[in-house]
């Protein structure tokens, strides 16, 4: 039996990103009090003349949680510049630790959209590293049309555990060893 993974609360992983010199924020709305909608945001401050203290957006996430056990969503994953190694992680992260601390959702989906076919195959691995097995390929079928205008285009549905998603992203991040975060 292996060791349990780490399970850092969100307000480590905000201090895990300042310590990196990042920014991490996290947007919930509440809409009619149904639902969780989610903006998850990590940028570096701007420094030189040019940016004047300013944000560069490194990346970001976009979800909605549905107040189930499978009721999270994420959507939109995008990690852009330099030095990033450390921004997705942080995103993953803090989605799962969020959901774990704020919603009954311990488990998460997310579409491996299929824009091109190099890009779908880097989303299906690095979604798999973070414990996501395939759920369902959507396509051109009429059965598909619902969740794909849902989903916003075709690909392979995922589905992965809050949980494991959260202590595979610490142990990307470094944090394998430090228990109690």
């Amino acid at each position: 039996m292996s060791a349990p993974l780490p399970q850092p609360s969100l307000e480590a992983l905000e201090a895990e990103a300042v310590r990196r010199g990042l920014l991490l924020r996290l947007q919930v709305g509440r809409p009619l009090g149904l639902a969780w909608t989610l903006r998850v945001g990590v940028a570096r401050r701007l420094t030189s003349e040019v940016g004047r203290g300013g944000l560069e957006l490194l990346g970001e996430l976009k979800g909605w949680a549905l107040p189930t056990a499978a009721g999270l969503r994420l959507d939109t994953l995008r990690v852009q510049g330099q030095d990033t190694a450390a921004v997705g992680p942080l995103i993953c992260a803090a989605s799962f630790a969020w959901a774990l601390e704020a919603t009954p959702c311990r488990q998460a989906t997310i579409l491996a959209i299929r824009d091109s076919d190099s890009q779908h195959r880097r989303l299906v691995r690095y979604f798999r590293q973070l414990g996501f097995l395939p759920l369902r390929d959507l396509g051109a079928g009429p059965a598909d049309l619902a969740p794909r205008l849902v989903w916003g285009g075709a690909g392979l549905l995922m589905r992965g555990d809050c949980r494991e998603g959260l202590g595979r992203s610490a142990r990307r991040l470094g944090l394998g060893g430090l228990d109690g975060l």
